[in-house]
């Protein structure tokens, strides 16, 4: 039965927005299965119930976002959707003055900490790499799978902006509409040089085997393992793939760019959490 929801899901959702809510079910669905209840039709018993065992060992953050698949997916499949009902949203309340609904920023990689970081490349074609990555994810302040999306392809010159590069599709633009985003010379510089490297077409951001081999594309779970890699050569803190748009976002409120501006050039639809 799920199979064929999520069948339904196909085209209409991000594939790592359906990714995640598959996640989140078959979470739902083994405990229900040691528990011997059935995941069709929920309860707000037994999700009240998820909630509280929830608590005891997942982050605030990560048991609202189960919670809101679980809803989500409920009510796409024609399933009766209990998530709001009052007993979930008691043990919701339970469970946030238990673990409390704070949530561990992203350590920020500002422009200072970006300028560490490029002097430590290497000149060969990881470090050549390396630099792209680094630059364009502060300069475009983009989500990890939106990084590795763009394409040598997408880089244009607008006679407003100067050097773009087109986002074709994001997080909060599912359908694609797109839109341009203004880069340096100097990243255009770089990725040129480094198009030398990977041929004219095809994602900018690619993975450099031990042999220097350049493959066809970067995964984006490698973004934060790349910069943590250069970041053991300085012995600073630790960096995820959020750090580029946490650490843009205070450089641009350091320069007294208004929080509306921030979130436009971030992509945010409520006001960042970098800066709350």
């Amino acid at each position: 039965m799920i199979d064929e929801i999520f069948e339904k899901f196909d085209g209409a959702f991000a594939e790592n927005t359906i990714r995640a809510y598959r996640s989140d079910f078959e979470q739902y669905s083994k405990w229900c299965a040691n528990k011997g209840v059935p995941p069709f039709p929920a309860t707000a018993n037994n999700l009240a119930l998820y909630v509280d065992d929830l608590s005891s060992a997942c982050k605030s953050a990560t048991i609202r976002r189960r919670v809101n698949s679980l809803g989500t997916i409920f009510k796409l499949s024609r399933n009766p959707d209990p998530t709001k009902n009052p007993e979930v949203v008691l043990s919701l309340k339970r469970m946030h003055r238990k673990i409390e609904r704070h949530q561990n920023q992203a350590e920020p990689l500002t422009y200072e900490t970006i300028e560490q970081l490029l002097s430590l490349c290497t000149n060969d074609a990881r470090g050549l790499r390396n630099q792209v990555l680094l630059l364009l994810g502060y300069e475009t302040m983009r989500r990890r799978s939106e990084l590795c999306s763009f394409c040598f392809e997408d880089m244009q010159h607008s006679p407003t902006l100067g050097n773009v590069l087109w986002l074709r599709k994001s997080k909060t633009d599912q359908f694609g509409e797109g839109r341009p985003i203004a880069i340096s010379g100097r990243l255009c510089d770089l990725i040129q040089e480094w198009r030398g490297v990977c041929g004219p077409d095809g994602p900018i951001l690619r993975g450099v085997d031990k042999h220097g081999n350049v493959t066809a594309k970067l995964n984006p779970g490698s973004v934060g393992m790349i910069i943590n890699a250069l970041n053991l050569k300085s012995g600073v803190k630790s960096y995820s793939g959020h750090s580029f748009r946490v650490g843009k976002a205070l450089d641009l409120f350091a320069k007294g760019k208004s929080i509306e501006q921030i979130m436009i050039k971030g992509g945010w639809q409520t006001i960042p959490s970098a800066l709350t």
